[in-house]
């Protein structure tokens, strides 16, 4: 059997002989593992978490913090909260596994995060329809085209949007069952598509757990830059999963998911009450107006491994 163990670095021979030994029996250990990938995925885990260790030498108590916090992890994820996906979030591993998923593909938009709030069966509305459905915010309309990476248009694609009002809070954080700031519609025969929404507006990621304790910790904060969620689909495509985040918010370089990338930014022009407003539309104050065109890549046909289905 070979494996790459790494060698710790400063400890005595015999010592890092005796730490290297037993990384090779915990490796060994998985030798039999019926299926590849499974096998692959935990060698590879059991090497790193073992190289982690020997690399930083933690102490009891530091360990048995690491696990208590592990657990507070558990304890206050529900089916409304999963902190264990802050967590990923926080440490830049949701970004890096997206970054793993979508591969770049010509001028294909880039993916970021889902973020928590997305929820199935929003509501439909027209082209041209408001999203916001209530939620406190100043008035945005939003327009773009849906195109292939060959640059034809992608007619009937399904295009969710959601975001947070202008409190910083999505629908499903009040609990009292409305639907707002959040909804669905489709592109046309030329793969266009317009909506109202809310100006976005930087909000706090939750950080009254245990990961809003590491975050204070280490100095960063807990907000995110301001930004509208997208998710397109469209068949013979891959599946879109991104935002769109407004050009000089002051976080756009600190977000606390990473989710930033710089060809997402855009510049959300601001209209002037009064200003003729899309559809006839009446607005009483300010406004703002964005586009968004959107480049879907092909779908390759991913499939589940087999640790998918284990």
């Amino acid at each position: 059997m070979s494996q790459d163990v790494p060698p710790a670095k400063g400890i005595a021979a015999e010592q890092d002989a005796r730490e290297e030994a037993l990384v090779r029996q915990v490796l060994a250990a998985f030798d039999g593992t019926p299926s590849p990938r499974l096998k692959q995925l935990v060698q590879a885990l059991a090497r790193h978490l073992h190289a982690f260790v020997r690399e930083t030498r933690p102490t009891t108590r530091e360990w048995e913090a690491a696990i208590g916090f592990l657990t507070a992890c558990g304890q206050i994820s529900d089916d409304r909260r999963q902190e264990f996906i802050l967590l990923s979030d926080v440490l830049g591993l949701s970004m890096q596994t997206i970054a793993v998923n979508n591969e770049a593909r010509g001028d294909a938009t880039e993916a970021t995060v889902l973020g928590p709030f997305f929820v199935e069966g929003s509501p439909e509305i027209p082209i041209g329809g408001d999203m916001s459905g209530g939620a406190a915010g100043e008035p945005c309309w939003v327009e773009g085209v849906v195109r292939d990476t060959a640059g034809e248009p992608v007619p009937r694609a399904r295009i969710e949007v959601w975001e947070a009002d202008a409190d910083g809070h999505y629908d499903v954080q009040y609990g009292d069952g409305r639907t707002a700031g959040r909804a669905h519609l489709h592109s046309d025969d030329q793969g266009r598509f317009a909506f109202w929404g809310v100006t976005p507006t930087p909000y706090p990621i939750p950080s009254d757990g245990p990961v809003g304790d590491l975050l204070r910790a280490a100095g960063r904060s807990p907000m995110r830059a301001s930004h509208l969620h997208f998710m397109v689909s469209a068949g013979g495509l891959r599946t879109l999963v991104t935002h769109i985040f407004v050009r000089g918010c002051a976080y756009l370089e600190r977000d606390s998911v990473f989710g930033v990338k710089e060809s997402l930014i855009r510049d959300f022009a601001r209209q002037e009450a009064g200003t003729p407003a899309p559809g006839g539309r009446e607005v009483s104050g300010p406004w703002t107006r964005v586009r968004f065109d959107i480049v879907l890549a092909p779908d390759q046909g991913a499939q589940d491994t087999e640790a998918e289905r284990w």
